[in-house]
Parts: C-alpha cells; structure tokens; sequence
C-alpha cells in the first residue's frame, strides 16, 4: 500500500513538471502557426531559446498569481493577442512587429480604418486552438497560494533578472553566430521565421538605444565638418529658385519589378519626363522602407542621414529625435527661404507637428488648414495638396523664395474597399487583385496632379524646382501578383529580387534651364544635396560631405549599398569613408549640441 502511494505521488510529481513545462512549449509552437511551420523553418537552437524565453515568462506569471491556470491563461492569451497583431502588420507593412513599434501605435490606429482586417483560414484555426488551451487551462490545479507573497514576489524577481540576462546573452553576435542564430536586420521577415518571434523580438531590444560607433570621438566629427566648409557665407545668387517638394504617399512604379500588363499607362505623365524631357532629372530612388514607416525616407531626404546606420524598423521620428537637427528646412530657412511643410492628415501622426519645428519648417500645415478639401476614398486628394502649394506659393511674401514640404495622403493603403467617390479604370490584365487595380488607379491620379503642378509653375516667372518621389512600395498584397507574373514570390524573394521592392521613381523639374539626366540613380539621403547642386543653391558641410561620399557609394539605404564599380555590399562590411560617415551621422543625430 506504501509502495502504491509512493508510485502515485512520483506520478502526481512527473504530472504537474509535465504540466509545468509542455504548455509554454506549446504556446511557442502555435504562435509561430500564425505566419508558417515552425517544426521546419525555426533553426533548432532557436526552437529550444523561444521555448526557455516563453518557460521564464510562464515562471513569473505563476509566482505572481499563485496559479498555474491563471499563469496560462495570461501566457496563452498574451500570445495569441501578439500573433494576430502580427499578422496583420506582416499584411500591412511587410514587415514583422519590432520592439519600437509600440511608440507608433497611435499613428498606426489613425490609418486602420483604411485596411481590410478579414481574417484568413489560418489565423482561425489557430486562434481556435489558442481559445481551446485558455479554456482547458480551468482544469490546471497546481498551485503555490499556500506559499508567503514575498517569496512568490522574490521568486518572480529571481525568474525576471534569468529573463533578461538570457535576453542580453541572445543580443551577443558572439552567442548568436555560435548557434546558428539569424541577425541579419534588413530582411526581418526571414530572421522571425527562421529565429522565431520571441528571439527575433529579444535580439531587437539591442537596438532600443544606439552605441557611440567605434572610434568616435566628437571633436574628431566637426573637425571633419569644418574641412567641409558651408557655403551659406559665400554670396547668394540674384534669385534664389522656389522648391516644391512633393513626398507622394505609396507612389511607386512597380514596372520595376517586371511586366505589370496594365490596360493602360497608370503614370502617363511621369513616363514622359522619363524619356529625357527638358530641364528634368529623372531615376530611381532606393528607400530604406517598404509597405510602410513613411517618416523614416521623410528622414533620410531631410536630414541626409541614412537608415542603413540604425535598427531595420525603428523610427527616428520617434526614437532619436529629440531636439533641434540639422536638416534641409533649416538650412534653407538661414538662406532666407520661407520654409513650409504640408500634410494633410493629423498633426500627430509620426509626431510631426512636434518634429517639423526642431528641423527648421516655420510653418505646418494639417488636415484642419485645408479648407473643403476633395477626397479620394477617405483622405484629401494629391489634386487638394497641388491647390496647397500653389496658395502657398501665391500667398508667400514677396520676394522671399520659397520651400514648400508636402507629404500627401491620397494613396495610403489598403486598396480593398468600394467607395462612392472613386472608381478604378486600371486593370491588370488576368488579374483578380482588386488591391492592385486600386492602388494602380490611384497612382494615375498622382500623376495627374503633377502634371498639373508642373504646368502651373512652367507658367511662373520665379525660378522654381519641383521634387517629386515615393516613399515607399505598396505592402506584398498589392505586389504579389505583379511578382507572380514574373516568376517571383513575395514571400521567398532572393537579396537580388528584394531590392526591387526598394525602388521608387523621383523627379527633379524646373522651369529654368537646368542639366537633363536620365536614369540617375540615388538614394533618399543624397537626394536632398543633389537638389540643392542642381539648382545652384548653396550647401551646408554635411551636404558637401554627402556628395563626397556619393562618389564613393552612389547608393546607401538600409537595405543595399552601392559601390563605385556598380557591385553590391553591406554598409556594415564597409570601412573607411563609410566610418566616417557613420561617425558623423552619430554626431549629427545624437551628439550636436
């Protein structure tokens, strides 16, 4: 009788560690269910780390509640929550949920009305099966109630403080490359799916806060600045020309990628400038963003600074800036240029009405300055942001040159709904990809409307320039089908097919006499100081230096950089000029009083 009593309770025991260490392991397993098969595309080291992450996390729900199935229920629930959320920002964005995405949850609300959030069989069945474990957690009897708060609290400390330190030992490239580890940040998709979210999510809190780079030294950077001179003492030319800078939301010509098929050219206007027209720059411009985080090619052209320096994801907006920068609105407010930025939608949103000031704009205008604006679908019309920048051109005091900054609106995603004032006429021949034909439809709308732009200024006897580019390509729902009729796939694309993904055409226009160029490839953080050289308008010392380095890397962005010769690197694996720049990016960014 002994004997059997012994038995049960060794078998009691061996039930409750059962139970105590399978369902955690399981929560991971599903998680990973929401996007692919973890079984065979999480490397196995990185199996076992999610499984210990999610094991310490359960630990410490356990010792605080005292119970294993509210510990669960907390767990599971908590997973689930993560998982759809993820799922929906891979539709949206392309990309995976980042530790600092939370910093943009309220940017991210004001657009959500806009997506379509109908969810797909497999987002059912495993949200059923998570329901299904938050139920049957009821039937987990084990409990610590009897133990003193203080040691459950001690305890929970103790599990806490093993959590972040195995989270730190996760962050070493040291650790990461001896097991296998994934750590590459400019394909994030990849690196959640072969390291699993709850890693991939450890291994990005490094990125929260940037270190000083190796070798830098403060007084070393505006030495180096100083040698680069600004050319805001030299004298100023008779007349400075008015620029017009037009950042179109989603703009994109996804001919870049292949064949599209089109019943007809969706940016007729644009094409045109393409084959040489006069007095036009035109070429492709490499962006550090894709289906998403508009504010951080608004960054780089602004400020020059390049995301390939910071954490795939993280948003500057945000994150980094803090205070007064250095960027192309107050440069041009020291030349005497009324400096204006447009957006309309809320102020809020990325932060900028608190931003714009900080980089030089006087004056910002949002969604309440534009008056009986039209809209297309539910944001003001690019045509409405055209009629903007004509008022404020007309409206600017005399004599004055003017920059004019305008994020537009008309094109954010999704592309999916039916609406009373907008009717697509592009269609993509053997296509049903609704989103496409939007977004495509769209776009011929924004083409339109710097066709209108351009004629308006071809009749204006100030000297002007317009800029006119995308932030960014539309999210893989609307690609897909384009990279399907080409032989790619939006979720198995190589490094060479991913950076088409990157690529958005941009436009330099005056209406003076000015250099012809076609097929200039840049980036978003040159862009700006090659405006200001084309239009023979004086630079500052880091625009200078920009150029410089443009000799040696015509292209840098968070996703490739370009050598000299034409081959393909890694900003990372570069040394020399690429330190100094990354040197004094961090001195401009972080460092300048």
């Amino acid at each position: 009788m002994i004997e059997k009593r012994e038995r049960k309770k060794i078998l009691r025991f061996i039930a409750d560690i059962l139970l105590i260490i399978l369902p955690p392991a399981l929560c991971f397993y599903l998680l990973e269910c929401y996007s692919h098969n973890p079984f065979a595309e999480v490397r196995p080291w990185a199996q076992f780390f999610n499984i210990l992450l999610f094991e310490l996390c359960s630990g410490i729900c356990f010792c605080l509640t005292g119970r294993l199935k509210w510990a669960y229920r907390i767990l599971f629930s908590g997973a689930m929550i993560y998982g759809i959320a993820n799922t929906y920002v891979v539709r949206f964005r392309t990309n995976p949920i980042v530790p600092w995405d939370i910093l943009s949850i309220k940017t991210a609300a004001s657009v959500a009305g806009n997506y379509d959030f109908t969810p797909d069989v497999r987002m059912v069945v495993v949200t059923l099966a998570f329901a299904l474990l938050i139920f049957l957690s009821r039937f987990c009897s084990v409990t610590i109630t009897r133990r003193p708060i203080w040691q459950r609290v001690v305890s929970a400390a103790v599990l806490t403080a093993a959590l972040c330190m195995f989270a730190h030992v996760l962050q070493k490239e040291d650790f990461q490359n001896s097991h296998r580890l994934y750590n590459k940040l400019f394909t994030p998709v990849f690196m959640t799916d072969v390291d699993g979210m709850a890693v991939t999510f450890a291994m990005n809190l490094a990125y929260m806060s940037i270190d000083k780079p190796q070798g830098y030294d403060r007084a070393e950077a505006e030495e180096i600045l100083e040698g680069y001179g600004s050319d805001d003492g030299e004298e100023l030319p008779e007349e400075l020309p008015n620029l017009i800078v037009v950042m179109n939301e989603a703009f994109s010509d996804l001919a870049v990628l292949g064949n599209v098929d089109a019943n007809e050219d969706y940016m007729p206007f644009v094409h045109s400038l393409q084959k040489g027209a006069d007095n036009t720059v035109t070429g492709m411009l490499n962006v550090s963003v894709c289906g998403g985080n508009t504010a951080n090619t608004e960054f780089e052209f602004l400020t020059g600074n390049t995301m390939a320096f910071l954490p795939q994801g993280s948003v500057p907006y945000q994150q980094y800036v803090n205070g007064e920068m250095t960027a192309l609105p107050e440069h041009l407010r020291n030349l005497g240029y009324e400096t204006v930025a447009a957006h309309p939608y809320y102020a809020g949103g990325w932060e900028r009405d608190t931003v714009y000031p900080w980089l030089g704009f006087e004056r910002s205008i949002f969604k309440n300055d534009y008056l009986m604006p039209k809209y297309l679908r539910q944001y003001v019309s690019d045509e409405s942001c055209v009629e903007k920048l004509i008022e404020c051109y007309e409206t600017k005091e005399k004599g004055k040159p003017l920059f004019a900054f305008n994020v537009t609106m008309q094109n954010h995603g999704g592309y999916q709904d039916s609406y009373d004032n907008f009717t697509p006429d592009i269609a993509v021949e053997d296509s049903s990809n609704v989103s496409l034909n939007q977004y495509l439809s769209l776009i011929k709308r924004s083409d339109a409307a710097l066709e209108h732009l351009v004629d308006y200024f071809s009749n204006v006897e100030e000297k002007t320039v317009i800029v006119f580019f995308g932030d960014h390509q539309p999210s893989d729902t609307v690609a897909a089908t384009v990279l399907a009729k080409n032989g790619m796939a939006w979720n198995h694309l190589t490094e060479e097919e991913l950076k088409l993904r990157y690529q958005v055409p941009y436009v330099i226009w005056a209406n003076y006499e000015m250099a012809e160029e076609t097929g200039a490839d840049t980036s978003a953080n040159y862009l700006a100081a090659e405006v200001l050289q084309r239009a023979g308008v004086p630079l500052n010392a880091y625009q200078n230096y920009l150029l410089e380095v443009k000799q040696q890397y015509p292209v840098i962005s968070a996703v490739r950089t370009v050598r000299a010769d034409g081959s393909e690197t890694s900003a990372a694996e570069e040394h020399g000029t690429m330190d100094s720049y990354r040197r004094l990016q961090y001195y401009e960014v972080f460092d300048k009083e």
